[in-house]
């Protein structure tokens, strides 16, 4: 009898405990991800994506603010619809990639709720580093159990001044305001 409740108060502890435990590491999948940016020239929206280059997500569905987000993404290898935007994009005037291969950002603060949060952070573009809020919403992947957080999807939404970040270059053709939609599809 004295073995079956202790059975039984150690598996509660255990269970509270692994529902308590805070936040929890997240993988970020790549190939099913995108980053995706649109600009304005001369009056025409154009859009292009960047590739993830690393990403370290600590999320704890419970509370959301403790979570934390840390992404690094690859600015060399981004493109555009057109081959022209892409070359001016990456060149001196814009992004420098040749100096400034990699964008990165890391959040300070996440408020809110699993489908209305913010996160603020530190974006960090041509070495210069300003704060930067967006939106975000997290959602199970379709096909997973109503009750399994395994593998989610986070939509990221806002907008940055490119010249706050000195990538204000072709500015009489270039608009400043730069629209981000980012999908991330995230796994335990």
């Amino acid at each position: 009898m004295f073995a079956r409740f202790t059975a039984t108060m150690l598996a509660l502890m255990i269970a509270v405990s692994a529902a308590s435990a805070g936040p929890e590491q997240y993988r970020l999948d790549v190939a099913r991800s995108k980053v995706q940016f649109r600009i304005d020239t001369e009056g025409t929206g154009q859009s292009g994506v960047m590739p993830v280059r690393a990403a370290t997500m600590l999320i704890d569905l419970d509370n959301m603010s403790a979570s934390q987000v840390d992404v690094t993404l690859d600015a060399a290898g981004a493109h555009m619809s057109a081959f022209l935007l892409t070359q001016a994009m990456k060149g001196p005037d814009i992004l420098d990639t040749a100096r400034f291969p990699d964008i990165h950002f890391r959040s300070t603060r996440i408020k809110g709720d699993l489908s209305t949060a913010r996160i603020s952070g530190n974006l960090t573009i041509r070495d210069v580093t300003r704060p930067v809020t967006l939106k975000a919403g997290l959602y199970r992947q379709r096909g997973t159990p109503a009750n399994s957080d395994d593998s989610l999807t986070v939509l990221l939404t806002g907008t940055i001044s490119r010249a706050a970040f000195g990538a204000g270059g072709f500015s009489g053709v270039v608009g400043d305001r730069i629209e981000l939609r980012i999908i991330a599809r995230i796994e335990k």
